[in-house]
């Protein structure tokens, strides 16, 4: 039976590429048989597990089939063969892997029943990366002071080679592609990221999915989403995540537009004089930060430091405006009349010039980088499209493979972590290690509600919900105060640990010390293992800003972050004037430098619209979870990058 051992040393070829040596079967032509049937056989021998190939002949003789087992010929009538062959092949070439899976949809969307079978999907698949944990140990190298590697940031090619998929990956995608007759289409400059557009009936029998058409009454059409989904075994290994499946994202993902501006705690009488302590609401302005953090006025000299603000779901920057804001807000500094920026743009993005097309979160972001960070370069980088997270992905490979990246990024967009499911968040996650590796200060808003992530609505309260992208440990998260003396976390500033991201290294002692703080009658229910955020803070309620011509308050972790990120580019024109490094990843030069922050040490994060008496946080001496290390002062916290 010569075309059996020949067929078994092929099918052990196969076992080797497809790395799962219990789910291989294969037809083969034999001019003695009609065809033959290779299996692998699992058996037991003591404790190790013995695989042996066996091979089944069949020949045809009328409308029967002969099936030769152990010197034996056993008739077999057709129909009963054809069941045989069918529980073969479901077994030995269609085995699936539970890939991820919830319970149901978050609150806000509507199940509206199946999606057509002919429905059109472009599915994006993420290609696991050839060295992740070798990307987040070179990463805390480079980024933690006293180490050999302080600060010697990662070239394009130096990330790629951690962020690429390997070419067994590749292969064994491209080879289940093949099989199935897709079409493969990579989206990514390192190749992690390929799209495979399908109907709906394929991708549900590929993957053991059921794609749901869902409403939300923010959206304007329905999205097309599953509860479950799965792998075949070949693949297991070999992808991390598949997008859209089971992330439900919400379709309003701006952090700061759900701050009333009717109560809050009044600001104390002590504010530095170029605060106005006279407006009942105590507007924040570029001349206050500057006062409150001993932030220069002089503008930078470096043209190789970019600051970078995110644009998403149609938010546009106007240039107008822009302008109108620093002649109002700036008139100290001349060039400010003239303000702009470069547009830059992903995913079709625009940024149209247009009367009454201005976006709030833009116009705060662009104003108080550039009111606060004088002279700094400008980038807006307008993303298109209005699924968030495939606008998150795009920025990080964006951001990995830009041959001139900026210095710094800041972005006022957050959602639920547990909206994204563990595979997309560590995904996402991921690629802001890349970026940050490249010498990037990642920062983000840390979220409104309090930790009640995007429940603050006065009814569910004390639900210690982490958001993302704020929870990831590979960026620094930005917290909110109030108050010039005391200078208090706000009581909507996002905080908590996380529930996907475990502890990272750098912040162990601090979040160690914040425990002992929490009493022990506490009945706060979080991930006591999980990263905690945010990193620092700074000044976030009633921001001045103009948009379409017409000036008014605006509050969130939205104004902090980008204000945060102004202070870190001015730090960063200094170290490159004096010849050195940008800051690049933050949060180990954070923690290893609590000197160069204001503590915060009081605060209650119930949420803007629960009650204060609500189960959450509270500040206290160091690190916690509502105001990280504290606020940064400029003059401290560029001496100690300096000296680093």
């Amino acid at each position: 039976m010569s075309s059996c051992a020949e067929s078994a040393a092929q099918l052990e070829m196969l076992r080797e590429r497809n790395r799962n040596p219990s789910a291989v079967c294969k037809f083969i032509e034999a001019p003695s048989f009609d065809f033959l049937i290779l299996t692998y056989v699992e058996k037991r021998v003591g404790p190790n597990l013995q695989i042996r190939p066996r091979c089944t002949a069949f020949y045809k003789l009328s409308s029967s089939f002969w099936r030769q087992s152990s010197s034996r010929w056993v008739v077999m009538s057709f129909p009963r063969l054809f069941s045989l062959l069918s529980l073969v092949l479901i077994v030995s070439a269609g085995s699936l892997v539970q890939h991820e899976h919830r319970k149901s949809a978050p609150p806000g969307f509507t199940n509206k029943g199946a999606t057509a079978d002919s429905h059109s999907l472009t599915l994006r698949f993420g290609l696991t990366s050839n060295n992740i944990p070798g990307l987040h140990d070179k990463l805390l190298s480079i980024s933690t002071p006293g180490s050999p590697e302080f600060r010697k940031w990662l070239t394009q090619d130096e990330v790629k080679s951690f962020v690429a998929p390997s070419a067994d990956t590749v292969k064994a995608f491209n080879s289940f592609a093949s099989a199935n007759g897709l079409k493969t289409t990579a989206v990514s400059p390192f190749g992690e990221w390929v799209t495979v557009a399908l109907p709906v009936s394929k991708a549900n029998k590929l993957f053991a999915a059921k794609y749901t058409n869902f409403t939300h009454t923010d959206l304007a059409a329905p999205i097309t989403r599953t509860l479950s989904i799965s792998l075949p075994s070949e693949l297991v290994g070999h992808i991390d995540v598949v997008h859209p499946s089971t992330a439900f994202t919400v379709p309003e993902t701006r952090l700061g537009q759900r701050i009333r501006l009717d109560r809050t705690a009044k600001r104390d009488a002590t504010a530095p004089t170029e605060c106005n302590t006279d407006d009942p609401n105590n507007s924040i302005t570029p001349a206050c930060l500057q006062a409150l953090y001993r932030i220069p006025t002089t503008a930078a000299t470096q043209e190789n430091n970019a600051l970078l603000v995110t644009g998403y779901e149609e938010q546009w920057a106007e240039i107008d405006d822009l302008q109108a804001f620093m002649k109002q807000f700036r008139p100290d500094y001349s060039a400010g009349s003239n303000q702009t920026f470069l547009r830059l743009a992903i995913d079709g993005g625009t940024n149209p010039q247009f009367p009454n097309s201005a976006g709030i979160e833009a116009q705060l972001d662009i104003e108080y980088t550039a009111g606060v960070a004088t002279g700094v370069p400008l980038q807006f980088l307008t993303v298109g499209g209005f699924d968030f997270p495939t606008a998150l992905l795009d920025t990080t490979t964006f951001l990995a493979s830009d041959p001139f990246p900026p210095t710094v990024m800041t972005t006022s967009y957050g959602d639920n972590e547990e909206n994204f499911g563990p595979s997309l968040a560590t995904k996402i996650c991921d690629g802001y290690a890349a970026a940050t590796a490249r010498g990037i200060s990642v920062l983000f808003a840390s979220g409104d509600g309090g930790v009640n992530g995007g429940h603050d609505d006065g009814f569910d309260c004390g639900l210690f919900i982490p958001v993302f992208p704020a929870s990831c440990p590979y960026l620094t998260s930005v917290g909110s105060t109030i108050g010039f003396s005391p200078e208090v976390a706000v009581n909507f500033t996002g905080g908590g640990f996380s529930n996907v991201f475990p502890q990272p290294s750098y912040q162990s002692e601090a979040v160690a010390a914040f425990f002992k703080t929490i009493p022990a009658n506490s009945t706060g229910d979080f991930n006591r293992t999980g990263r905690g955020y945010p990193d620092m803070s700074l000044q976030g309620w009633n921001f001045l800003i103009t948009a379409d011509g017409t000036t008014g308050d605006v509050s969130g972790t939205s104004a902090s972050s980008p204000s945060a990120a102004a202070i870190i580019s001015l730090v960063n024109d200094q170290l490159i004037a004096a010849g050195k490094p940008p800051l690049g990843f933050l949060n180990p030069f954070i923690y290893a430098n609590p000197s160069a922050f204001n503590d915060i040490k009081i605060g209650h994060n119930s949420g803007f619209d629960c009650d204060e008496s609500t189960q959450a946080f509270d500040a206290a001496a160091g690190w916690d979870p509502l105001s990280g290390m504290g606020t940064p002062d400029y003059e401290r916290l560029l001496a100690a990058a300096l000296y680093a």
